[in-house]
C-alpha cells in the first residue's frame, strides 16, 4: 500500500532538515508564471517529488496550495489526466457557495462548510475574482414542510450560519417579488461564484511556491518500487512509481488521491479500500429565458426531505447571468457523462455489479421514478416549479444545463 496522507506528518520533518525544495533541474513555468494550460505538461519519465497530488480539479489544487504553503521545503507534484485544470465536476457545478445549514451540527461536514463559506469569501477579495452574494431563501410552499423548515433554521443556528433568520409572505415577496410561500429562511450569506476560476487561482499560488503541474497523465499504475533502478537513488528516497497510460513514470515518497468521480479506482490503485464506490448521476438543469431572467434575484431552494438523497428541485443564479432551473437526479451511463446518451461499459458494469445501486433504489424508488418522468416531460419541472414562482411557463423555458452529480455507495 503506497503512504497516504496521514503520514505526511514525518515527511514534512525530513524535508525541513534535507530536502531543498525545487529541485536543482525543476521544471514548469518560471517563477510567478500561470500554468500555460492547454499545452500539456512536461515529460515525466524522471520526476521525483516528496508529496503527488493525483488529481488536478479544486480538491487537488485546493490541497496542493495548502501543502505547499504550510511546508515550502517539499517538492510537490500535481498529475492532472487532462490537457486543461479543473475540468470536470469542479467545471461542472452550480457554482453556490453553500452557508452550512443542512449539515448535522458539530459534524465535520457542518464546520467545514461554514469556515469554507468565510474563508472563500476572504480568497476572491484578496485575489480580485468576482463573486455576488445573492443570498437564498429555502421557502415552504405546504403547510406540512413548516416544521420541517423550523428545524433546518434551528439547525443552522446550532452551525453557527451567519444571518439566519425565518421569514414570513411579505417578507418573502421583499427578498423575491415573484416567489410564493406560506414560510422561509433567509440565508443572506449564500453566495455564487465561477469554481474554475477559483481552482485555476489555486494552481498558480501553488506553481508561485515552487509547486509543479503535469497535465496530460493519467494514472494507471501506482506501486512501491521493489528493488533501486540501475545507478540511481530514486528508488530508496522516492519508493512509490506512478506510471501513466503513455508508459512515463513519476515517483515519490507520498500520494495525495483527489481524483474526483474516480476517487474509488485511484484508492483501489494505491492499494487502499475502493469502498465506498462511486455511483454518478447526472444533473439535468433548465435554463430560464433570458427576457424572463427578472422573475429570480437570488438562490431559491425547497425544503429539504430527508428521506431523499438529493435537495430537490431550486433556482439557481450564475455569475454570467443565467438562471438555472433544476437539477433532476438522472443515473449516468459514464462516470464523466455530461450528455444524455454518454455511454461507458465498464462504468456500468461497476455500478451493476460492485456498487450498492440496487439498495438505493429500493430506499428511494418512488423518488427515482418522480426524477425519471421530470427529466422526460418538461411540463412535469415546469409544475413543480410553479409551486414556487407561479408566473414560470414551458415556454419561458429551455433545456438543458449540466452538470454531473455523484453518490458513494456501499
Amino acid at each position: 500500500m503506497a503512504p497516504a496522507l496521514r503520514y505526511l506528518g514525518g515527511a514534512c520533518a525530513r524535508a525541513r532538515g534535507g530536502f531543498s525544495g525545487a529541485l536543482a533541474w525543476g521544471w514548469g513555468p518560471a517563477p510567478g508564471a500561470p500554468w500555460p494550460l492547454g499545452r500539456g505538461g512536461r515529460r515525466a519519465s524522471t520526476s521525483s517529488f516528496d508529496v503527488v497530488i493525483v488529481g488536478g480539479g479544486i480538491v487537488g489544487l485546493a490541497s496542493a496550495r495548502a501543502l505547499i504553503l504550510r511546508h515550502p521545503a517539499l517538492s510537490i507534484g500535481v498529475l492532472e489526466k487532462e490537457k486543461d485544470l479543473a475540468v470536470h465536476q469542479t467545471g461542472h457545478n452550480s457554482g453556490v457557495i453553500h452557508s452550512g445549514i443542512y449539515y448535522k451540527p458539530e459534524s465535520l461536514k457542518a464546520r467545514l462548510c461554514v469556515q469554507g463559506a468565510a474563508l472563500i469569501y476572504e480568497y476572491c477579495n484578496q485575489k480580485g475574482i468576482s463573486y455576488k452574494q445573492c443570498g437564498k431563501l429555502i421557502v415552504a410552499v405546504e403547510q406540512e414542510e413548516i416544521p420541517r423548515l423550523q428545524a433546518l433554521y434551528e439547525r443552522g443556528l446550532q452551525n453557527g450560519v451567519r444571518g439566519l433568520r425565518l421569514i414570513q409572505p411579505e417578507d418573502i415577496k421583499k427578498k423575491e417579488p415573484y416567489c410564493r410561500g406560506l414560510m422561509a429562511i433567509d440565508c443572506p450569506y449564500t453566495g455564487i461564484v465561477d469554481y474554475r476560476q477559483v481552482a485555476l487561482s489555486f494552481a498558480q499560488d501553488f506553481q508561485e511556491a515552487g509547486g509543479s503541474v503535469l497535465t496530460n497523465f493519467e494514472v494507471k499504475e501506482i506501486e512501491t518500487a521493489k528493488e533501486s533502478p540501475s545507478r540511481s537513488k530514486d528508488g530508496v528516497t522516492y519508493p512509490i512509481v506512478i506510471r501513466n497510460t503513455k508508459g512515463e513514470e513519476v515517483r515519490c515518497q507520498y500520494v495525495v488521491t483527489c481524483a474526483g468521480l474516480y476517487s474509488d479506482r485511484i484508492s483501489e490503485l494505491s492499494g487502499c479500500n475502493p469502498d465506498p464506490r462511486i455511483v454518478p448521476f447526472r444533473g439535468d438543469y433548465l435554463v430560464l429565458k433570458p427576457e424572463k431572467r427578472y422573475l429570480v434575484k437570488g438562490n431559491i431552494y425547497p425544503v429539504p426531505d430527508s428521506r431523499f438523497p438529493f435537495l430537490g428541485v431550486h433556482f439557481t443564479p450564475r455569475m454570467d447571468g443565467s438562471i438555472w432551473l433544476g437539477p433532476n437526479a438522472v443515473l449516468a451511463l459514464k462516470r464523466e457523462g455530461y450528455r444524455p446518451f454518454d455511454f461507458s461499459a465498464r462504468d456500468v458494469m461497476d455500478v451493476i455489479i460492485k456498487s450498492g445501486l440496487i439498495k438505493l433504489v429500493f430506499q428511494n424508488f418512488s423518488y427515482g421514478v418522480n426524477e425519471m418522468y421530470k427529466a422526460l416531460f418538461l411540463s412535469a419541472t415546469v409544475k413543480h416549479l410553479q409551486k414556487f414562482i407561479p408566473e414560470i411557463t414551458v415556454s419561458d423555458i429551455r433545456r438543458w444545463a449540466r452538470r454531473t452529480l455523484h453518490q458513494q455507495l456501499q
